[in-house]
């Protein structure tokens, strides 16, 4: 309502702030979300009162509500003949406006919506924390000078913002799936948060190949999740995993959603469909050699070519050197170390040590897991890369 992302911070801090310190005492209302909503409206009201320019805004923001009916503007106004019934994914598609440039969106999602902190939303994207905090300043600054309606797009501005709003689904999950900070190894609730906003889409949107494409990956990824930590919390890599504990409900959905995707796309793949490809030659594999590490390295040649990344390039050096030995990976490996967008990413000196290792280059190896060690912000992971260093 006031077209200004960082006021609207203020005024739902401001607001957030009022709630703890009356509830305590009168009790939370009977409705939470309008008794928030009323508050910072009042504030904002207040707000504009000390300007000079009340205007449109003051007509806009001026008309009373009773606090608790959850009589609120018109925040959940039609898309053509759908509706997006979920809040977050509502959201997520309002901020993911077309003034921002790509990057510059799924940063500000992110960071407003996501849960994720500058940190995390960095080493997701594998660039400076100071470039995604200028980032996310620009995009609230551009929001403000443009005075950009935050509204639910409609046909096919709609179609022209999923791919950010894909972005952010599966960058909150990859966050929950293997955090990148603290203590815990993994962080449920964001995966959860991420698997339901894909299923959201996926009834949304029934017609998108790269949605369902999505959802596989979500709901195969997930299906490992009890599998991925020990008794004691500690990382349990792929290949260690009981597969025993992989979730069949989830890995049949994945598969299932999978399907519908190569359906819609006459078996072509995008970024997401291509990755759940992946994900569904270990879901087949009942154990470990049974993986079919040839057609992986595969599919990962062919999501290079689509969505060109170092990362991308170190995952299919592993899946070459499980096809064809841990030299051919090794080779692959040593071209990315010059690689600026890795320099800091802790995978790359993991790899490398374990195929060192396996090449029976045990020194090496041992310097490559403590310097992995060094670069990853999570206690878990970096206890898991320091028990391979003492091992070596």
């Amino acid at each position: 309502m006031v077209r200004d992302v960082g006021l609207a911070e203020e005024l739902a801090q401001d607001a957030l702030v009022a709630a703890l310190e009356q509830w305590p005492e009168t009790g939370v209302p009977r409705n939470p979300g309008a008794w928030l909503t009323t508050t910072a409206k009042r504030r904002a009201i207040d707000h504009f009162r000390r300007n000079e320019n009340l205007g449109r805004k003051l007509d806009e923001l001026g008309r009373e509500q009773r606090v608790g009916e959850g009589v609120l503007p018109d925040f959940d106004a039609v898309l053509d003949e759908e509706h997006i019934e979920d809040d977050l994914l509502r959201l997520v598609f309002t901020a993911c406006h077309p003034v921002l440039s790509t990057q510059a969106r799924v940063a500000l999602t992110l960071r407003m919506l996501g849960g994720l902190t500058t940190d995390e939303i960095a080493r997701a994207f594998l660039v400076k924390e100071s470039t995604i905090a200028q980032r996310i300043v620009r995009a609230k600054k551009s929001l403000a000078d443009g005075c950009v309606p935050f509204e639910v797009p409609v046909g096919e501005e709609r179609v022209a913002r999923l791919s950010s709003v894909l972005e952010v689904i599966y960058l909150v999950f990859n966050e929950g799936y293997s955090a990148t900070r603290g203590d815990d190894w993994m962080r449920p609730a964001l995966c959860e948060d991420a698997l339901r906003l894909g299923r959201v889409l996926a009834g949304l949107m029934p017609s998108e190949p790269e949605v369902h494409g999505l959802v596989a990956l979500l709901e195969i990824q997930a299906s490992r999740s009890a599998a991925r930590t020990g008794t004691n919390g500690e990382p349990v890599l792929l290949m260690d995993q009981d597969r025993g504990r992989w979730d069949q409900l989830l890995v049949r959905r994945g598969l299932a959603a999978l399907a519908r995707s190569e359906e819609l796309a006459g078996g072509a793949y995008g970024p997401y469909s291509a990755q759940a490809a992946i994900a569904a030659c270990h879901a087949r594999a009942r154990t470990p050699d049974e993986t079919d590490w040839v057609r992986i390295a595969a599919l990962y040649e062919g999501l290079a070519q689509i969505t060109p990344s170092p990362v991308i390039e170190l995952n299919r050096a592993v899946a070459v050197s499980m096809a064809s030995g841990p030299a051919a990976g090794l080779e692959l490996v040593d071209r990315l170390l010059d690689e600026p967008a890795l320099k800091a990413y802790h995978l790359l000196p993991s790899v490398r040590g374990d195929l060192l290792l396996k090449l029976g280059r045990p020194a090496e190896a041992r310097a490559e897991f403590e310097r992995a060690a060094g670069l990853t912000g999570n206690a878990r992971e970096r206890t898991l890369l320091l028990g391979r260093a003492a091992s070596c």
